[in-house]
């Protein structure tokens, strides 16, 4: 059966052939602990987990690998950085375009006395960094945005952000999980102190790997929230200090950094300018032939060079529950309907409680599978009609 997978921003299907290789290679062939032992396995696989990080380096143009720390996703990411950074009395400024993995660590650490704006975006999902910038108070010790909505795909002026925060001494911190491997990222041209990634996502690497980039210096106002074996200094009962150590305790998902690294190196090879031009293309052919479609409302910005490979929907007179089922079991195309793990951001643009449907392109996806997708909601369109 052929699949038409548009689910991409919830995981990206298919993986390239590279990554799975670099995990069965890793099993079969080392499938060691790295940095606990010092033979040639464990060598191996150190090198594994630092070539992995050299990667992901290369791709945010960090300071060096050891700026790179690896999690089980973004959300562990942003919970180590939240939860290790902030303190009772601290001020945070949000915007109303976040995920849940923002949103629920800052609503928990209020109740440890944190305070909290949540900034207002344009009923389009439009975030004025301006508005930012009036939100800030003398408490303010942290702004934190998405660099792109998974919901309406709009692309938010991090760079911006960025420098009203570093002139104020305002840490910023970037939920990256919609972007690495997808958009151009230059953290030391943009000015980001922390920026979480995942690895399932456009980095094509597999579920359970992500991280976070953290500006050096920055790393000791961050308390990690967990300690344990590092593999060094183990005459301490201390953690360490130093970084990546800091803030990676236990034996790693090795054999998932293996993929991660191999999904990173992917988008290297590729290269992201190649990669953007094929989601814009893809994304402003939907957008040309869904906006032609009576009955369907689009939600975001229609510029396909402002947004991701995410497009957000409604089909008149139907539920978008309704919608997806119907896709999934007739024409065989896999959406996501509903909140997508973002209240918020439906709120804001008018879509709570029914969501919307969601379409989210990768690479692999073509023209064809557009066509057929938008034949599909003509007809679906039509059964009540």
């Amino acid at each position: 059966m052929d699949y038409i997978y548009f689910d991409n921003a919830a995981t990206s299907w298919p993986k390239p052939d590279v990554m799975m290789q670099a995990m069965v290679d890793f099993n079969r062939n080392i499938g060691a602990n790295p940095g606990r032992s010092g033979h040639r396995l464990s060598i191996e696989a150190a090198r594994i987990v630092f070539d992995a990080r050299e990667a992901m380096a290369t791709l945010l143009n960090a300071e060096g690998p050891d700026t790179i720390i690896f999690t089980r996703n973004a959300t562990e990411s942003l919970n180590i950085v939240l939860h290790g950074f902030l303190r009772p009395g601290d001020h945070v400024i949000t915007s109303s375009m976040e995920h849940n993995s923002v949103m629920r660590p800052l609503h928990a650490l209020l109740e440890q006395g944190m305070k909290l704006t949540v900034v207002q975006c344009s009923p389009e999902g439009v975030l004025d960094p301006s508005d930012i910038e009036r939100a800030i108070e003398k408490e303010t010790r942290l702004i934190i945005t998405t660099h792109a909505s998974n919901v309406t795909g709009n692309i938010m002026p991090i760079s911006e952000i960025a420098t009203l925060a570093r002139a104020r001494g305002i840490v910023y911190c970037v939920d990256a999980a919609q972007t690495v491997g997808s958009l151009p990222i230059d953290v030391k041209r943009d000015g980001i102190d922390i920026m979480a990634f995942t690895g399932h996502k456009s980095l094509y690497g597999p579920q359970g790997t992500g991280g976070f980039y953290i500006r050096p210096g920055l790393e000791k106002m961050v308390k990690p929230i967990e300690q344990g074996g590092t593999g060094s200094r183990s005459e301490f009962e201390e953690h360490p200090d130093f970084m990546p150590d800091r803030f990676e305790s236990g034996t790693p998902n090795t054999i998932g950094i293996a993929g991660l690294g191999a999904g990173a190196k992917y988008v290297l090879d590729i290269g992201i300018d190649a990669i953007r031009e094929k989601e814009v293309s893809i994304t402003g052919r939907f957008l040309d032939a869904i906006s032609s479609i009576r009955g369907v409302k689009i939600y975001g910005g229609k510029d396909p060079h402002r947004r991701t490979p995410v497009v957000s929907f409604t089909i008149e007179g139907h539920m978008p529950s309704e919608v997806s089922y119907i896709l999934d079991r007739e024409y065989n195309i896999m959406s996501r309907p509903g909140l997508q793990c973002a209240p918020s951001a439906h709120r804001t643009i008018g879509s709570f409680p029914e969501g919307t449907v969601r379409f989210s392109f990768g690479i692999f996806n073509t023209e064809e599978q557009i066509a057929l997708a938008i034949s599909a909601l003509e007809k679906i369109i039509h059964m009540r009609s």
